[in-house]
């Protein structure tokens, strides 16, 4: 694997959730269209219906709209549940790799990391074009949005312990 360059560091992020690491890892991938914050998220904005995670090596990720459409998000490449796995990220024009981990703190607390890498590949415009969000990887949009996209998660696991109440 080539080395990235300095000037296109992979994004990291990270957040913890209160919940145990099976359970934290199964709900991303498997109720990943409840709490994925579609809206600005995705390809098809309000016109998604579903978010489907193909829980298996070479398993699709992908959003479905109300017309029956499927549009792509990646592929997974490696698949170790509960601690993560790697997919491909098609949102940004150009394939990019997108690494997910779930690591276990305590009983009941789960740190979930993410590095997106293989921003080489894009074009100078590619870097800056905008994506959910306004200025692209060059103006820090990607990294501002997985650390929206972590909050979402996190406050999903909120949510159900309000419900269960």
């Amino acid at each position: 694997m080539t080395q990235p360059r300095p000037d296109r560091p992979p994004i990291h992020q990270a957040t913890l959730v209160r919940s145990d690491l099976e359970h934290t890892f199964d709900t991303f991938v498997r109720t990943i269209g409840e709490w994925w914050p579609v809206d600005p998220f995705s390809r098809g904005g309000d016109r998604v219906r579903q978010v489907t995670f193909e829980r298996r090596l070479g398993g699709r990720v992908y959003e479905t709209w109300e017309s029956g459409e499927t549009h792509d998000w990646g592929e997974v490449l490696a698949w170790s549940p509960p601690s993560g796995f790697t997919m491909t990220w098609l949102v940004t024009g150009v394939p990019t790799e997108v690494e997910l981990g779930f690591k276990r703190l305590g009983p009941a607390l789960t740190r979930v990391t993410v590095e997106h890498r293989g921003w080489d590949a894009l074009t100078e415009e590619q870097l800056t074009r905008d994506c959910a969000l306004p200025g692209g990887y060059a103006n820090g949009s990607f990294a501002k949005g997985w650390e929206m996209i972590f909050a979402a998660f996190a406050a999903s696991f909120d949510e159900r312990r309000e419900t269960a109440k």
